[in-house]
């Protein structure tokens, strides 16, 4: 059976290592590390693909030093003590620590980063951990407080690029072959970004073709591939990203029937409760938002519950937010809000408070003006009174414009009327 290409390519050193710049370019604090020789553990983050594995080995074979794999996903609490006790067996003198990886650290329950804890302390492993999950969600405060959090990224179109041309000069198969690169933008958007699915779509499209043939590429020959073989490109689970993203997309269209079937895809694949309540919750608020409070409560209530019991009952409280959801009116408002505020604080740079509204703790504050002519809302009819609350600088600003939904056509009511100047 042939080497799957995206193995017979896994980059062994920095320098064919393609993507992550910021990381392990001519200034990347990974490279650095490396050409010191000295590593402290961390924690790679980031999407399927993008390099994690292959630079915790890259580390390991540079540095020189015994490298030791867990998957999250079938080890224990035992198989964790198995290996750091067969790594501290292999630490000899003053000779670097060995390398401990542990893929996918997110699924490690709290017993399981516990048992690290003191190997890491003590220097007997160094840990790099890879996860595709915000490790400030998952990983225990104390472990997470002994390692740098590193996020790689989707990689680019220029990247994806450099790996076709890499693949199709350097592959000991391909470059035996005559082909044919004619379009590409297939091959970029099946791939996302994801540096192993891309070589696995080639690989695909290659296969398909007779050793005596040229082997073509073109938006339609890439896409009728993947069409009559869709598992053939996603060999390590890669269509993760792709269902959670039809299942998001179904509930912000208001879909119920197409969310619960890209939530029972999830269900029965095994996936892990905990992500799909985490979507869900963060759903409620960008997508459903001020036009139905609630539905945040019952995603956060979704969360809660599935956090308690886990699978397999935690698929009702699931289905249950999810057709919630996705019949809920929607509206993006807030997250469109936050947005646009975000965005004057980038430009304007840190506005003063005006005097008004400023905290006054001390007489001398007071005696300056802190707080002075301050009008509290409560002393006067209907809880409200006009006056300034944003800065000098941008007085009359707008931010937030109310949706066509009944919950916000009422706060838009209730604003208009004490703002007179206002269109809400």
């Amino acid at each position: 059976m042939a080497i799957p290409l995206a193995e017979r390519l896994r980059p062994t050193t920095l320098d064919n290592y393609i993507g992550q710049k910021h990381l392990v370019g001519k200034d990347g604090i990974i490279r650095k590390m490396i050409e010191s020789k000295h590593v402290s553990s961390f924690i790679l983050w980031g999407p399927p693909g993008v390099g994690k594995t292959t630079l915790a080995n890259i580390v390991a074979k540079t540095l020189n030093v015994p490298f030791f794999t867990l998957s999250a996903i079938n080890s224990g609490v035992k198989d964790v003590r198995d290996v750091i006790d067969k790594a501290q067996k292999t630490r000899f003198f003053n000779s670097d620590p060995p390398i401990l990886f542990i893929d996918e650290i997110h699924r490690f329950s709290k017993s399981q980063q516990d048992s690290l804890l003191a190997a890491v302390e003590k220097g007997i492993v160094t840990l790099i951990g890879a996860t595709t999950e915000n490790p400030s969600f998952e990983v225990i405060r104390p472990l997470l407080s002994r390692c740098q959090v590193y996020i790689l990224k989707s990689l680019e179109k220029e990247d994806l690029q450099q790996l076709i041309d890499n693949a199709f000069k350097n592959d000991s198969i391909l470059s035996q072959r005559k082909i044919e690169l004619k379009e590409t933008d297939a091959l970029f958007g099946y791939s996302g970004g994801d540096a192993r699915k891309l070589l696995n779509i080639i690989d695909l499209v290659a296969s398909s073709v007779p050793d005596d043939k040229p082997i073509v590429f073109t938006n339609d020959i890439v896409s009728k591939e993947l069409q009559q073989n869709p598992q053939a490109y996603d060999k390590n689970g890669e269509m993760h990203y792709d269902i959670i993203s039809a299942f998001i997309k179904s509930i912000r269209g208001s879909d119920p029937d197409a969310a619960l079937y890209w939530l029972a895809r999830m269900v029965a694949a095994g996936e892990d409760p905990k992500f799909i309540a985490r979507r869900l919750v963060i759903l409620a608020a960008e997508d459903i938002g001020l036009a139905n409070p609630n539905a945040l409560l019952l995603a956060n209530a979704a969360f809660d519950v599935v956090n308690k019991i886990g699978w397999p009952e935690g698929r009702i409280p699931l289905a249950e937010a999810t057709v919630y959801l996705a019949s809920s009116p929607k509206s993006n408002s807030a997250y469109l809000g936050i947005g646009s505020a975000l965005s004057i604080v980038e430009s304007t740079g840190n506005q003063p408070v005006p005097l008004h509204l400023r905290n006054a703790p001390t007489e001398l504050m007071a005696e300056i003006g802190y707080g002075i002519d301050y009008k509290y809302p409560h002393d006067f009819d209907g809880h409200f009174v006009e006056q300034q609350y944003l800065p000098d600088g941008l007085k009359g600003l707008r931010l937030w414009e109310a949706q066509n939904n009944p919950a916000e056509t009422k706060l838009k009511d209730y604003l208009n009327k004490h703002w007179k100047d206002r269109n809400y």
